[in-house]
């Protein structure tokens, strides 16, 4: 490997920029091979990309993607993916709860021949109770509504090989789930272990409705179980819906007694109703993923970038 390609979306991290920096540079200064850091400023709000370009104008290695507008964390790291010339490429979130110092023993165990090594969590220091189960259910719900063996605990951050990089390039989709996309992809993989540091400035810019998405788009890219689900539920109320109709129609015909009561007629019609509504949220968000994927519109736009400015010979040595 001759160089390596430290990827890190920013969204609001004018805090921890500067440290982040520091400590990634201390831990890869002693590596034998060249490397760049690109910083995917996501439509910050603070000075985190102001900050950005200051270290960039002092440290030739720095290279910037600054995005128009917030298109999210998956699609940022997708722009720095797109955009990195190295053999290999590190994945680093930029609010220092994945630590630098893990870098080494990543490039370590990648050099061992294989191209994809993450990060496995032993701890979540910093993170409420709260947070921990909806992880877990979602690792949970993942495993049982896919086909495909995306470990628990681990989030984005990895080292992937040239290979895993031009594949994810090959994948258009609009809904990013990466971590999903490189578990779908098989080749060589393995874990380090680590304890994850708790948040150390500012606060996380995913939110609830974030991670429901992130979700979402997990389950829907690598499972139609979803829809599955919804069908058969439909069958059964519709079966236990003609049960109650024979059954009406016998006490009304043969015994001449009718059922008598609107509390069970308000009852069954809210019920499939319900089904009914659930049924079509599910498919939607299907054919919302769909239309996504034929309009084709670009992934992302950059404001402003320097990395067209310089070659990869540029790059200084470690």
């Amino acid at each position: 490997m001759s160089l390596l390609s430290i990827i890190v979306p920013i969204y609001n991290e004018q805090e921890s920029i500067i440290e982040l920096h520091s400590r990634l540079n201390h831990s890869l200064n002693n590596l034998t091979f060249e490397y760049e850091i690109i910083f995917i400023d996501d439509g910050s709000q603070d000075r985190s990309f102001d900050i950005i370009n200051q270290l960039a104008s002092k440290d030739s290695r720095i290279k910037y993607i600054h995005l128009s507008r917030n298109f999210g964390h998956q699609i940022a790291i997708s722009a720095g993916i797109d955009h990195c010339k190295g053999d290999a490429a590190i994945i680093i979130d930029g609010d220092l709860q994945d630590p630098p110092e893990l870098i080494p023993v990543l490039c370590n165990k990648f050099m061992e021949g294989y191209d994809v090594v993450y990060a496995k969590r032993n701890k979540r220091k910093g993170e409420s109770i709260f947070k921990k189960l909806t992880a877990k259910a979602f690792y949970k719900v993942m495993k049982k509504a896919t086909s495909i063996d995306i470990p628990e605990d681990v989030g984005d951050f990895r080292i992937i090989s040239r290979k895993v990089i031009d594949c994810l390039k090959q994948m258009p989709e609009q809904n990013k789930f990466l971590r999903g996309q490189i578990a779908w992809m098989g080749f060589k993989q393995c874990a380090i272990y680590y304890d994850r540091d708790g948040r150390k400035y500012g606060k996380t810019g995913y939110s609830l409705s974030k991670m429901v998405d992130l979700a979402g788009d997990a389950i829907t890219s690598f499972s139609n179980k979803p829809l599955k689900i919804v069908t058969r539920f439909g069958f059964i109320v519709s079966f236990i819906s003609f049960c109650l109709i024979i059954y009406a129609l016998y006490r009304h015909i043969i015994t001449g007694k009718t059922i008598d009561g609107w509390t069970s007629i308000i009852v069954s019609s809210m019920f499939i109703g319900g089904v009914q509504i659930l049924a079509i949220g599910v498919i939607g968000s299907y054919l919302g993923r769909i239309n996504k994927n034929i309009v084709a519109r670009p992934l992302y736009l950059i404001d402003s970038t320097n990395i067209n400015k310089s070659k990869k010979s540029d790059s200084p040595k470690a």
